[in-house]
């Protein structure tokens, strides 16, 4: 190729050769720069569009990368939230039912997240819905096991309360000689033995020999224990809490104070004659909510079906109490 250009001088017929000035060569330099800079920028445009650059690959792997791990978190998710409402279940329809509790509103083992968007920072990206809905999934699994974590607490407790009720409550013979023979009067309406009238008897009467030891209930406190003017003569009232209180009348000895804890079966007094009494025996009342109730309905720690069947055929029979 040629170094210099000429050009054609028509009054001589002649090519005379072109001589730039360096202010020319300047431009012309620079025209060509130019020239060289948008061919290129146009190439590594192409490049761009077609071909990915060395850290784009990286990207894009890293990428594929994390949905995959991401569609996996989503898929142990959705074991979690299946064990979640199997958990669920359970609690509402089971733990929660034998201990009397309510069921866990579902709108509020469901309730969202309001106010300001909690994923704002995560929009604007390829895979931002993707990594949205996992978050979201995530923080409404937590807030699941909040509240179950909360609801367990209580059931717990109520477990707790239940087996202080279950100690609490009278559920034996208060004499330890099971004998039904010695059943002489039940609860309801009896013979006054001195008055000779129809009379509410508000416990059961059971006879036995002076001296015959006397058992609490039911775990509790000692409200009473003495002599009380009347009826009861020696007696013992035992206060068992949630409402329930058992009393034990006509008694020989009075082996506890006032104020004195006990559990149940534990030696509280012996069977005597004391007060308006026509024979030793034992009048014994049980309370709930300071009404009477039929204490032959507190016997199911401590008969077999059989005997409870005969016990409340005999309490049911017209008859004469003692006291």
């Amino acid at each position: 190729m040629p170094k210099s250009k000429y050009k054609f001088d028509p009054e001589r017929l002649s090519y005379e050769v072109i001589v730039l000035t360096p202010g020319q060569k300047i431009v012309k330099f620079l025209k060509q720069l130019a020239a060289i800079s948008i061919i290129a920028a146009i190439f590594l445009l192409a490049l761009s569009i077609f071909f990915d650059t060395p850290g784009e690959l990286q990207q894009k792997r890293e990428n594929k990368q994390l949905r995959s791990q991401y569609e996996l978190l989503n898929k142990k998710l959705q074991r979690m939230e299946l064990t979640m409402d199997q958990i669920k279940e359970r609690d509402d329809h089971i733990y929660r039912l034998i201990f009397g509790a309510e069921p866990i509103p579902e709108s509020y083992r469901e309730a969202g997240f309001g106010g300001v968007n909690r994923y704002k920072e995560l929009e604007g990206f390829d895979e931002s819905q993707l990594v949205i809905e996992t978050s979201k999934k995530i923080d409404m699994l937590l807030k699941q096991l909040d509240v179950q974590w909360k609801s367990y607490e209580e059931v717990v407790a109520l477990a707790e309360e239940k087996e202080v009720f279950w100690a609490s409550i009278p559920a034996i013979s208060p004499l330890a000689d099971k004998d039904l023979t010695r059943f002489a009067s039940g609860y309801g309406y009896r013979i006054h033995p001195i008055y000779r009238t129809k009379k509410m008897h508000t416990g059961i009467d059971l006879t036995a020999p002076t001296g015959t030891e006397v058992y609490a209930t039911g775990n509790g406190e000692v409200a009473v224990a003495g002599y009380t003017p009347g009826g009861y003569g020696k007696r013992i009232i035992v206060d068992h809490g949630f409402g329930f209180k058992t009393v034990y009348a006509h008694l020989n000895s009075i082996l506890v104070k006032e104020g004195q804890k006990i559990k149940r079966g534990e030696l509280i007094g012996t069977v005597g004659s004391t007060g308006r009494s026509t024979a030793p025996h034992l009048h014994y009342e049980v309370r709930k909510n300071n009404q009477t109730e039929n204490p032959v309905n507190y016997y199911s720690n401590d008969l077999t079906p059989e005997q409870y069947e005969e016990v409340l055929s005999v309490s049911s029979r017209m008859n004469m109490s003692f006291d």
